[in-house]
């Protein structure tokens, strides 16, 4: 409070030279629990150290004002704060009826209150119910409604509540850069929302240095030690209050198990807490040696409590977002903070259905010490909050204006327009064969046409418009309508203009071409091109194992060795569209020569080509065939046939094949190395005989943070085709372009 005084003297003259007047904001700010006011409370001290900018109305409700959630009310009034109503809202039963009629029963009283207060502003936070319910009121009642913390997502009705009240209001603080985001992408007004972080951190952040020690005897004993004790906050899931109540049960025997001096809170009001802690008392919890059960924990305390914990567990969000700050280690338990930004010192346990797991992450976590985190704020919230409010002007039209992105117009509402499959042409340009598919938005390939690739350009281009006019009539035929066209191909390629800007040595005369032009021109449609890695990593992204993925990374083994790199979910090209050759990463200086003219890349010791040269070698000198092996005198020496060497003993062909897979280890080692991705995905012929020696590479060279990534074999059976597909079905139902 005496650092909020200074500032307002600081910037009092520059603040008031601004605004041009001294009319004073009325703000209410409505907190319903004792989590709320954690977050409110900075703030309301913010407003009231300056009082010639603003006057502050409190209004209290919910479980703040019940004796067994331990009237918090009264920490309000021994902050020095007048609170000018109390309105008892919360209807007891504990169950989805009860918190239903808590929320009409806030509504019914509420409009009494604010008609008497004509706040300016209406502070909520949060996505309580008791939240929801101030939010309708003050909608309605035509009160400018400023909401903390909205756009993070979580787990069970708190979402959904959240983000209700997010439409509802007209102004937004957000803690973090995706929250902000995820405001946007809702259609709020960007000049509306402020990113200036959890104001709870600005009290964290200046708190560890104060005397704890007499803070953690009063809690849990004059014996306890820093580090050697554990802090319990769980809460009911609303939208599974059995499992819920069985998962809290399984943690009070693990803790038990465990045997630590153990601080439990009570849960919070939502439906299933009665049964929570009825479980409780049944343990004998409240009498147990090990452990303090408490209804409430004033705030300062409780930090000092997490501060210098062993470990907290439960589903609190203040174990993902708070004790962050702190590095305190936080065991998160099944899915009610689900989609929480969280730092490294938090360790998911989402399906905690045994004791043993939630006994383990114990032995895990506990006594630990991680880096503290800022993910949620760095101290200056408040000041931000302030300045924020100080600008809104009172003047501006109160209806909202939601900042909607384009749409394009439907050209057709008739009935066999919206019963046909929306799909896309896909086009793969190999070195031996041109493919074109009819490719449905699950992935179905409802029909495919195959040509030998001809040799010359004109022929080339004549064949791809043949049968993409014929596959565009067959569509029709089978009620799939068209979005467009997509290619994919080998070598560099510019996305952006549709060109091949020069292809590999399968592909003859295939250099600065551009293939969007006539193909768009032929059959009226949109056309896309990219390069056929970049089109095996589309594919997984859309229907394979990088659905959902954030950052992984493709690698197709064939012919040749290629690639696309997933980041932050989306593709990248390189600045000259040369990103993810990964075939042609260097693993030896003076390995055997590559068809790109350089020496040593994966390709030259990986791909369909080297095996096969290695196969003649070995067939040339006899080497090649074993019992069990036969070839005709016209049969050409493959890959294949050095598989099948191996397989059936051939020490020699079994090096070339282990020599191979460590070569593509050594590559992969690189790129996690490069981008840290979380997922490598092996596609193509080769992908399953190389699996294993990459895995085995990665154990033995790769640094340990990136050790647990996972590889694993493409369950795609045509990437190519569903690959240049996506680049289709992705960008025409984007309602962003």
């Amino acid at each position: 409070e005496v650092y909020f005084k200074n500032l307002s003297k600081q910037k009092q003259k520059e603040v008031m030279e601004k605004n041009g007047n001294n009319q004073k904001l009325r703000i209410c700010v409505a907190t319903c629990n004792r989590a709320d006011y954690s977050k409110l409370a900075p703030i309301m001290f913010g407003i009231k150290a300056e009082p010639q900018f603003f006057e502050l109305d409190v209004v209290v409700l919910g479980s703040h004002l019940i004796d067994d959630y331990g009237n918090t009310y009264r920490m309000i009034e021994q902050d020095d704060f007048d609170i000018h109503t109390r309105l008892h809202t919360i209807v007891r039963g504990e169950d989805e009826a009860a918190m239903v009629e808590s929320v009409g029963l806030a509504l019914v009283k509420l409009p009494d209150v604010l008609n008497r207060l004509k706040p300016d502003i209406m502070i909520v936070h949060g996505d309580r119910f008791d939240a929801l319910a101030l939010a309708t009121s003050a909608a309605l009642m035509n009160i400018r409604i400023l909401h903390i913390e909205g756009g993070e997502v979580s787990g069970t009705i708190d979402d959904s509540i959240r983000h209700a009240i997010t439409k509802l209001s007209h102004y937004h603080v957000c803690c973090t850069r995706s929250a902000e985001q995820h405001l946007i992408a809702m259609c709020e007004d960007h000049d509306r929302i402020l990113l200036a972080g959890c104001p709870s951190y600005d009290k964290l952040l200046s708190a560890k240095n104060k005397d704890y020690m007499s803070i953690i005897r009063m809690w849990l004993g004059e014996d306890v030690k820093t580090r050697d004790y554990i802090v319990a906050l769980q809460h009911p899931v609303t939208t599974d209050i059995k499992h819920s109540i069985k998962m809290f049960e399984l943690t009070l025997d693990a803790l038990i198990s465990f045997n630590k001096r153990t601080l439990v809170l009570f849960p919070n009001v939502d439906a299933g807490s009665k049964e929570m802690v009825r479980v409780m008392r049944k343990k004998g919890i409240e009498h147990h040696p090990n452990f303090r059960a408490v209804k409430h924990v004033p705030f300062d305390q409780f930090i000092q409590l997490v501060a210098h914990a062993g470990c907290m567990i439960g589903n609190s969000s203040c174990g993902v977002r708070e004790v962050g700050a702190f590095g305190t280690p936080v065991i998160n338990l099944g899915t009610r903070q689900t989609g929480r930004e969280t730092g490294e010192n938090v360790l998911h346990v989402r399906d905690a259905d045994t004791q043993d797991k939630i006994l383990h992450a114990l032995q895990l976590q506990f006594g630990k010490q991680y880096p503290c985190s800022k993910i949620y704020g760095d101290g200056n919230a408040v000041p931000r909050i302030l300045k924020f409010l100080k600008s809104i002007d009172l003047k501006e039209p109160l209806q909202k204006k939601f900042c909607f992105p384009p749409v394009k117009d439907n050209i057709s509402q008739d009935i066999d327009h919206i019963l046909e499959t929306q799909s896309a042409l896909a086009v793969d340009l190999g070195g031996t064969n041109l493919r074109v598919a009819i490719v449905s938005m699950k992935g179905e390939i409802v029909k495919k046409y195959t040509q030998l690739n001809p040799k010359t350009y004109e022929d080339r281009l004549e064949l791809i418009l043949k049968m993409c006019v014929e596959a565009a009539t067959e569509a029709v035929n089978v009620n799939c309508r068209i979005l467009g066209v997509g290619i994919s191909t080998g070598g560099r390629v510019n996305p952006r203009e549709g060109i091949v800007l020069h292809s590999t040595k399968l592909i003859q005369e295939w250099s600065s071409v551009d293939l969007r032009t006539p193909i768009s021109d032929a059959l009226h449609l949109p056309v896309w091109v990219d390069n056929d890695g970049n089109c095996a990593a589309l594919a997984e992204r859309k229907f394979g194992h990088g659905k959902g993925i954030e950052n992984f990374v493709t690698l197709i083994t064939g012919t040749g060795i290629g690639g696309g790199i997933i980041h932050q979910h989306e593709l990248i090209h390189g600045s000259s569209f040369c990103a993810a050759e990964l075939g042609h990463i260097v693993v030896s200086l003076d390995g055997p020569e590559c068809l790109c003219g350089s020496q040593g890349c994966i390709e030259a010791y990986a791909s369909g080509i080297a095996l096969q040269r290695e196969a003649k070698k070995l067939h040339d000198e006899d080497l090649l065939l074993v019992e069990g092996m036969s070839m005709k005198k016209e049969e050409v020496v493959s890959a294949a046939h050095l598989i099948q060497a191996a397989k059936l003993g051939n020490i020699k062909a079994d090096s070339i094949l282990r020599t191979a897979g460590t070569a593509l280890g050594l590559g992969v080692v690189n790129i996690l190395h490069i981008v840290n991705p979380s997922l490598v995905i092996l596609s193509g012929v080769l992908a399953s005989h190389y699996v294993n020696a990459v895995k085995d590479v990665i154990h033995r060279q790769a640094l340990s943070s990136v050790k647990t990534v996972d590889v694993v074999v493409s369950n795609l059976a045509d990437p190519a085709l569903l690959g240049a597909a996506s680049l289709v079905l992705d960008y025409t139902t984007r309602r962003i372009y």
